[in-house]
């Protein structure tokens, strides 16, 4: 387990932004790690493609500059490559990824640069949900309040991941990387990508990420993206339900992201680091030229599995054929059911009491944020990598 502070650093860096079709909102935290080493990036409209939205975390480890590199650069390298242009929105992530890497090679600072980072990155384009994963951040979407998941974790465990590793020259040991690196797949950590003889798709850690598309629906409410900070805490149904009920009690997005880290965070580092890692989280609430408003009513619905539900999460590399355009009936809380939410989220706000800080841009559409609060960088002996 890497070190920790004496007490957390709650601070946090909140930020806001909406336009009429999102309402989208990012925080992040430090934590009990002695370093901040996440990144983010928030585009309700990218600069080269004003039609699209993009959103990502970058879950660093072994130092934040990895992650930071891809905050500024992940989403120029997916959209300056030769198949966004022709459409190929898959095949533009997944080489975006790679040529992000390699990119970081050839610059000679970033090329020696011992750290790596997680990337989950969600491209929003023709009423399409694109989900690029490489690591074990991850991003699920909420369709009337059931999950969809977007993403799926990238485990050295994983019997594809270890086949890969060990062909590549390397092991699995207690579940990590030549017994180090607890992920199998990531930006930089170039000193697992030296076999001269296999392509970056073959390494024994490698940037390629998984793509999984999904159609926006009616029914489709939010996105969340966090990195395992939150994930090793809570499963994915559990975050859903503790975003939904919020947006049901018209909480803004801010809010709801900051309680998410607070009740995410451990009383004390004690519980073998879980709730003790840096935490980010974007909440992409999906207004669809209606009110928020609208959306909490959406919300307030009692969540009903859709027809063909078996079929929400895995459509890998390829562009989702569900229609699950059944209109959610409109079968609201009643007064008891509705009473009982209030109180469930007024428990869990009772535990949410931290000192934050928060940057809005209401009507903005780009948000990039990297932190890193220390100005020393523990040695990869030091610290928990992964």
């Amino acid at each position: 387990m890497g070190q920790h502070l004496s007490e957390p650093v709650t601070t946090k860096e909140t930020e806001s932004v909406n336009n009429s079709q999102f309402k989208c909102a990012s925080s992040c935290m430090q934590g009990w790690r002695i370093n901040m080493e996440d990144a983010h990036s928030t585009f309700l409209s990218l600069k080269e493609d004003k039609n699209a939205s993009f959103f990502a975390v970058y879950d660093g480890h072994g130092g934040s500059h990895v992650a930071q590199w891809c905050g500024e650069h992940v989403h120029k390298d997916i959209v300056e490559n030769p198949n966004y242009k022709t459409g190929n929105y898959i095949e533009a992530l997944k080489q975006g990824f790679l040529d992000c890497d390699e990119n970081m090679l050839k610059d000679e600072e970033m090329r020696d640069d011992p750290s790596g980072a997680t990337a989950v990155c969600v491209l929003m384009k023709d009423n399409k949900i694109y989900c690029a994963n490489c690591g074990d951040s991850r991003a699920l979407a909420c369709v009337s309040g059931q999950v969809q998941e977007l993403s799926f974790d990238h485990k050295p465990s994983n019997e594809e991941e270890t086949k890969r590793i060990v062909a590549a020259g390397g092991y699995v040991e207690l579940n990590r990387v030549n017994g180090n690196l607890a992920l199998s797949r990531a930006m930089g950590d170039f000193i697992f990508k030296r076999n001269s003889k296999k392509s970056p798709q073959e390494q024994i850690v490698i940037a390629y990420p998984d793509v999984i598309v999904k159609d926006v629906v009616p029914e489709t409410e939010f996105i969340v993206l966090a990195c395992d900070g939150i994930w090793d805490v809570l499963t994915n149904q559990e975050v859903v339900d503790f975003v939904r009920r919020r947006i049901a009690s018209k909480m803004e997005p801010d809010e709801i992201c900051e309680e998410l880290l607070n009740h995410c965070l451990a009383p004390d580092c004690q519980m073998g680091g879980l709730g003790c890692d840096n935490m980010t989280a974007i909440l992409v609430c999906f207004l669809q030229e209606k009110s928020y408003e609208d959306l909490a009513d959406r919300c307030s619905r009692i969540p009903k599995p859709l027809p063909g539900d078996s079929e929400i999460s895995n459509d890998v590399n390829q562009g989702s054929t569900d229609e699950n355009t059944n209109e959610t009936e409109p079968n609201t809380f009643n007064e008891d059911q509705v009473t009982t939410y209030e109180e469930e989220v007024k428990q869990e706000d009772s535990n949410c009491s931290s000192k934050t800080t928060t940057d809005s841009v209401p009507n903005g559409d780009i948000s990039v944020k990297e932190q890193n609060t220390s100005s020393e960088e523990p040695t990869n002996q030091e610290m928990d990598i992964g």
